[in-house]
């Protein structure tokens, strides 16, 4: 596949479960080809390595340590997902059990909950959904990449993209983004869902009222290099409704109506933002790339740089109260402020490791972190 080589915005870690997941049908292969180059002429039958999107998830002893992407709360219980189609859930935040009968092998990427409700995308255009906190699931969509035919033109980027973050607002309405700016929205809960191409419909968003006139932007200025269609890392809401989706090298796009219009922005640096945290008003934080961390009060027309004293990609994070936020993301860093008066102060947890997700648990005075070794209790000093 082209897919740019698999540069997603979570890529920092799913790009791990990809590769191993595309390794396992060349190892498994490579028996039948030395079985038959020893039989001289006779070739070993070929066999059909089955798809991962739609295979059962496996049951793995040691999957509270395999790779996990996010992580959610539903009623009173916690749910992790991750790599082969690993769902794991815990009413205790301590104990944790694999759930069985997964209906599918492909790497789930993000989760979102609504009281019991649930759903979780991943690779191949994969949305799983649980009515029960995640105890039972059925596959919604799939969209697994498919060669064209002789005949056919260029296929559509999208077709077979991986979705890289969902989001609920209440059980029947819900979006999925991912890579190649593939934009999903139901209605229904997710009996069905629909495909628009925001990006196209999109316009430039207005300068701020007042300001210098540096937020507008005009068409040349609003392309993202050579990229056309850029992944979308991430989707956000804020308390008065408004959406915000983040993605690859400083791309954004706002919507003050439930998704109905979007515009356009872009963010004061051309790095790819991995994640979106919505809070009251109209005030967003978005993280990324080698450490940056941005905040706005107004919905993304006006933007500061927040101090984060490092140069580690961040790759995950949660609102806590008062404007609080927690960071995660690679070599086990964590950055927490309890206030939105704060600056953000440091920590690390122990194996180090890309954290992916990071959840509050016993009212904030400590938290669950989902990522590269699975999943760990990390205590703030």
């Amino acid at each position: 596949m082209s897919w740019r080589r698999l540069l997603l915005a979570s890529a920092l870690l799913s790009s791990m479960a990809v590769a191993q997941e595309s390794a396992a049908p060349a190892a498994a292969a490579a028996p039948a080809a030395v079985a038959g180059a020893s039989a001289g002429s006779a070739a070993a039958p070929a066999v059909a390595w089955p798809e991962p999107v739609g295979s059962k998830a496996e049951i793995m002893p040691l999957v509270t340590q395999s790779l996990l992407l996010d992580l959610v709360e539903s009623g009173n219980r916690a749910i992790a997902v991750g790599e082969r189609g690993a769902i794991v859930i815990s009413d205790d935040r301590s104990n944790w059990r694999q759930v069985a009968d997964v209906p599918t092998r492909a790497t789930l990427t993000a989760v979102s909950a609504v009281g019991n409700a649930v759903w979780a995308v991943g690779r191949d255009g994969v949305i799983l959904a649980s009515s029960d906190a995640g105890e039972h699931w059925q596959v919604q969509r799939k969209d697994p990449w498919q060669p064209p035919g002789a005949d056919a033109g260029p296929s559509d980027a999208r077709h077979g993209a991986p979705l890289l973050d969902v989001l609920f607002l209440d059980e029947r309405h819900g979006f999925a983004v991912g890579a190649y700016s593939l934009f999903l929205e139901t209605s229904d809960g997710g009996a069905t869902w629909g495909e628009r191409k925001i990006l196209a419909e999109a316009a430039p968003a207005a300068a701020a009222a007042g300001g210098s006139g540096k937020w507008t932007f005009s068409r040349e200025e609003l392309k993202i290099e050579d990229e056309s269609e850029p992944h979308f890392n991430a989707i956000a809401r804020t308390s008065d409704g408004s959406l915000l989706i983040a993605g690859e090298r400083g791309s954004l796009l706002r919507s003050r109506d439930n998704g109905a219009n979007w515009q356009r922005l872009k963010l004061p640096y051309d790095g790819s933002m991995f994640g979106a945290i919505g809070f009251e008003g109209q005030r967003v934080i978005v993280f990324g790339l080698r450490g940056h961390a941005f905040e706005t009060d107004d919905l993304g027309d006006n933007w500061k740089e927040l101090a984060t004293d490092t140069e580690l990609s961040l790759l995950g994070g949660t609102k806590l109260a008062n404007g609080g936020v927690a960071l995660v993301g690679a070599n086990g860093l964590v950055l927490l402020r309890r206030s939105a008066g704060e600056p953000l102060r440091a920590g690390a947890i122990d194996p180090a490791g890309a954290l992916a997700a990071i959840l509050g648990i016993e009212g904030g005075g400590a938290f669950l972190v989902a990522g590269e070794n699975g999943i760990a209790r990390y205590q703030p000093r």
